[in-house]
């Protein structure tokens, strides 16, 4: 839908408005107006305004959901989610995130709903927007893999009942737990039975079965447990459970109990540690395939601070009987020590800890490799104080016997990494009321730090519920359930309009689990309460609901990149925007939507190729942002940076690496523009006008890569196209076009190191094909919506409404291509003076060729031409066309219109050619009158100089007389001239 008029009032909701039920509205609110501007164009588009309002009035109404390829705003009628295609060999679910039905989509975000007022109404969700009801809004899709009740208890129940045991399962329900999740993605899980005895299980993720690994028939806590990739051995860590005051008979002088257990078939138990403090554990996994291996490797964290690394060597006895070889003593190393925080990162095999050194925190990576050998990779100080914060670990298990209330009051603090070389440590200090809610990003490979304190609740009010981090790969969602909403950009974070922050109320019912969800590695989340183990995705179908719905620039933009980012069917996700663009034309006062969205979608299309091009390629049209985000307040500082402590990397580290180096050293600015391409082309065109251009082979190299780009584009179009471009020459586009193939190319061999030339050369053309592939398909969906064909490429009548609106969006592709000098598809601006000419009245007409937003070319003026008659309308077109062409085209165009006008324009062209060299010599006065039909001396005397001119130069000219442009043409011309002037 089109964005209100300027003279137009629309309601502007607070935050806790659009949340709250409007029965909790204050009384004065429907008073609080604010008045929106229009839209921001050239001046000369003001007057047509009438004709784009004829044209919403008279336009088909917009698609319904079904016809936008099943996206549909919000909820379905009865609530149920689109439920995905199952993963072979596995069920596949999707859960709101609480109770819920399996199989639902759950959602997490601020639970934000806006007004009416707060920008044009999305057509699809009204139209699945139930009565007096609201769609609950949803920043976050939880896709639940794994879920203990549903994957785990029906097994359970049927192995009890085919062991005879009489006891249900159910009795002892709550003791139930997730224990660890593997690399393999496989889970473990424990409970106890109706004896107490302490059963462990595992869930295969890959065939959906679980099988039952060790049953300890000893009344104990499990603190932790992990088992090896060929499943031969268990390692577990218990408390020792107390009945009356009394320790566990097991073993009387210890609390905590680290076992290893032999269980392919179940045979010896080892005790590794026992001791008064707890003790967790976890197997490292070289290799995700379940390969034997000649050793495993099992991690033992202390709550005494340490760190060690046990090497258990088996065998095989009697076929296939695992054993632990000289199991009376395992080898070990230590890995830590004097540590109050560590985090494990199980699909990458890393361990993050942070030690005190002089009060200081540094954060130290520790990297497991397949060969057995490890190392410390980095240290990095944090400016953040923990020295009183005691002891944590994140993502070794979960502590169940511990005080929530105690659990929401801990400091938050977590690293996230992704394959693109970024480094984040994510930090939420401890806090007591509203008024002390701060969250740290310390972006390590950019080289600065940033702080957000949002403006939440009331001062003083208490804080039942803590921070929760979850990482996105492009992005880190940081939210509080009920009163936030946080969505970073950790791969550009320099603006902080590229993150989205919603803000909410607490008394809405908010759509992620109120348990604290725990980021284990990637997209993968765990719900440690529920059971339930999620994967995380930014939910296109919310982000386009609310890039519709929001009137804030900033979150414009935030929702647009977000929605790029997500990077699964781009194609289809580019047309729900196009179509977006194409049915409002939106506002944005801060940035010109139609030349981001093509500078940020060519960006996201290209950027999987290499992980470098967020420096070598613009992101965002925008170079700078100084508006402040409404609800949070930030500070930047920059940080120290991580001291890499190897020389030799690979994969991820070489990545970080080179991001660190970048940063370090401060390069210049290395982003690509089209300066350069800018004076070329300008050089170029100024040749052409004096006929003195380069060399034939470099031009034609430049228009050889116009060609190239061109079929690219054709190659990747799977549709015809509906508008007619790319079927003229237009050589002055091409020239662009292919001098950007030129200069881009040559920047992106400059700076990528280790990509072969051929790759680039591939990456330069997709990139520019994009761009122009992007333009073509915006006037493809508004050509298709307007129901256009190809008789408006004539002259012969005036332009409909829809025309005019369709012009509209040609002149803001090309307001949104002049700033940034990109190409377009050739004959886009033939296709822009029909529409004009067609759509606009004359003095409009005018006043947009000579301010450059029309620009004539041959094509068009010389249909012009052929199809008007010589009305007095008609003439005066023509001629003001005629006078302001270049004198090339402008030559060419007067010799077909046989008119008066164009006989002179011609005329005076000749003249000033045969005069150019002209020097005066005495001539003989006397004059044959009878050569002349009227006697008229001044004129006489000058076409008898032309006349000698010409004969004496007849080489030079010949080239004229295939028009039969001589003197005796001037003499014509110039009498019909003197006649028509004089009415005669």
């Amino acid at each position: 839908m089109p964005p209100a008029s300027a003279g137009t009032s629309t309601l502007t909701l607070p935050p806790w408005a659009i949340l709250w039920p409007p029965a909790r509205w204050p009384v004065n609110l429907a008073a609080q107006r604010n008045p929106r501007a229009c839209t921001t164009i050239k001046q000369a588009h003001l007057q047509q305004a009438s004709l784009e309002a004829a044209s919403r009035a008279t336009s088909p109404a917009p698609l319904s959901p079904p016809e936008l390829g099943g996206l549909a705003f919000g909820r379905p009628p009865g609530g149920g989610g689109a439920r995905g295609p199952p993963r072979p060999g596995r069920r596949r679910s999707e859960s709101s995130g609480g109770p819920g039905r399996r199989g639902e989509e759950g959602g997490a975000g601020a639970g934000r709903r806006r007004g009416r007022g707060a920008g044009p109404e999305c057509p699809q969700l009204a139209a699945s927007e139930p009565p007096g009801g609201h769609v609950p809004a949803m920043a976050l899709r939880l896709v639940a893999d794994f879920d203990l009740r549903k994957d785990v208890l029906p097994w359970l129940r049927a192995h009890h009942a085919g062991a005879g045991d009489g006891a249900d399962v159910l009795e002892n329900y709550e003791s139930l737990r997730v224990l660890n999740v593997e690399r393999n993605g496989n889970i473990i899980y424990t409970y106890k039975d109706y004896k107490g005895n302490v059963f462990f299980g595992l869930y295969d993720c890959r065939t959906g079965q679980n099988e039952h690994l060790y049953t300890f028939e000893k009344d104990l806590q499990v603190i932790s447990g992990s088992v090896n990739s060929e499943r031969t051995l268990l390692a577990a860590s218990f408390v020792q459970s107390t009945k009356e005051g009394r320790r566990n008979e097991l073993q009387p002088g210890s609390k905590c109990l680290t076992l290893l257990v032999e269980i392919h078939p179940v045979n010896n138990v080892k005790v590794l540690k026992a001791v008064d403090s707890c003790v967790w554990v976890q197997f490292l996994y070289p290799h995700v395939e379940n390969r034997p291996l000649p050793e495993n490797h099992l991690l033992l964290i202390s709550e005494e601070r340490y760190i060690e690394q046990f090497h258990i060597q088996v065998a095989h006895e009697d076929g296939n009987r695992v054993v632990i070889k000289n199991s009376g003593h395992l080898p070990k190393d230590k890995i830590a020590e004097d540590f109050v925080w560590a985090q494990w990162d199980m699909s990458e095999q890393r361990l993050y800890y942070i030690d005190l050194k002089k009060s200081k925190s540094i954060l130290k990576c520790i990297q497991f490799y397949a060969n057995e050998n490890f190392n410390l990779m980095f240290e990095a100080p944090l400016d953040i104080s923990l020295s009183d914060s005691g002891f944590k670990l994140v993502n070794f298990g979960y502590d169940y016997h511990q005080d929530q209330e105690k659990l929401s009051k801990h400091l938050t603090l977590c690293v996230f990494t992704n394959h693109t070389g970024s480094l984040c440590v994510c930090y939420s200090p401890t806090f007591d009321s509203w008024d002390q809610i701060t969250y740290s990003v310390f972006y390590f490979h950019k080289g600065h730090s940033k702080t957000f304190m949002p403006a939440l609740g009331s001062p003083g009010s208490p804080v039942t519920t803590g921070i929760t981090f979850l990482n996105l790969d492009y992005y880190v969602a940081v939210y509080l359930p009920g009163h936030f909403f946080h969505l970073l950009n950790i791969q550009h974070p320099d603006m902080a309009c590229h993150s989205l922050f919603l803000t909410g109320n607490d008394e809405v019912v908010d759509m992620l689990p109120r348990s604290p969800l725990h980021c284990l590695s990637g997209s993968l989340v765990l719900d440690w309460c529920s059971g339930k183990l999620y994967r995380v995705h930014l939910n296109q179908s919310y982000l386009l609901q609310f890039l519709w719905n929001t009137s804030q620039d900033c979150e414009k933009m935030a929702a647009l990149h977000c929605l790029l980012s997500c990077g699964r069917d781009l194609r289809s996700l580019e047309g729900k925007i196009i179509q977006w663009i194409s049915e409002t034309v939106p506002a944005c006062h801060s940035f010109d939507l139609i030349q981001e969205f093509i500078i940020a979608s060519s960006y996201w299309s290209i950027y999987p190729e290499t992980s470098n091009m967020d420096r070598l390629l613009p992101y965002s049209s925008v170079l700078t942002w100084n508006t402040e985000i409404p609800g949070i307040t930030l500070v930047t500082e920059e940080i120290a940076l991580p001291l890499m402590r190897v020389h030799s990397f690979k994969g991820y580290w070489e990545k970080l690496n080179s991001n660190l180096e970048y940063v370090k050293y401060a390069k210049p600015h290395l982003r690509y523009n089209n300066s350069v391409v800018r004076r070329e082309w300008q050089n170029l065109t100024a040749e052409e006008k004096t006929g003195k251009r380069r060399s034939v082979a470099y031009v034609r190299n430049i228009l050889d890569n116009a060609v190239r780009v061109i079929s690219n584009l054709e190659a990747r179009n799977l549709e015809p196209r509906l508008i007619p471009l790319l079927q003229e020459e237009d050589d002055h586009q091409r020239l662009l076009m292919g001098l950007m193939v030129s200069e881009l190319r040559d920047h992106l061999l400059r700076h990528l190191q280790g990509v072969e030339k051929k790759k680039i050369e591939q990456m330069v053309l997709d990139y520019i094909s994009k761009l122009l592939d992007l333009m073509c398909r915006i006037l493809d969906t508004s050509w298709k919506k307007h129901n256009l064909n190809s008789c408006i490429l004539h002259f012969n009548r005036r332009g409909s409404a829809a025309e005019s609106a369709v012009f509209h969006v040609m002149t803001r592709i090309l307001e949104a291509t002049n700033s940034l000098f990109l190409p377009l598809p050739p004959g886009f601006h033939t296709l822009h003076t029909i529409l004009g000419v067609r759509c606009l009245p004359l003095h409009s007409l005018l006043h947009y060729i000579d301010n450059g937003v029309l620009l004539l070319t041959e094509t068009a003026v010389t249909r012009l031409m052929k199809d008007l008659d010589d009305t007095e309308k008609n003439e005066k077109l023509k001629f003001s066309i005629i006078v302001r062409l270049p004198p090339c085209i402008g030559q060419k165009i007067c010799r077909l219109w046989d008119h008066p006008v164009s006989s002179n324009i011609i005329s005076r062209g000749h003249v000033t050619r045969l005069l150019q060299n002209y020097k005066k010599q005495p001539w003989n006065s006397t004059i044959d009158k009878s050569s002349f039909s009227i006697e008229f001396l001044p004129l006489n005397y000058f076409i008898e100089i032309l006349t000698d001119l010409e004969s004496s130069n007849k080489d030079l000219y010949a080239c004229e007389g295939h028009d039969n442009v001589d003197a005796e043409f001037v003499e014509e011309a110039a009498l019909k001239h003197t006649m028509m002037l004089l009415g005669l």
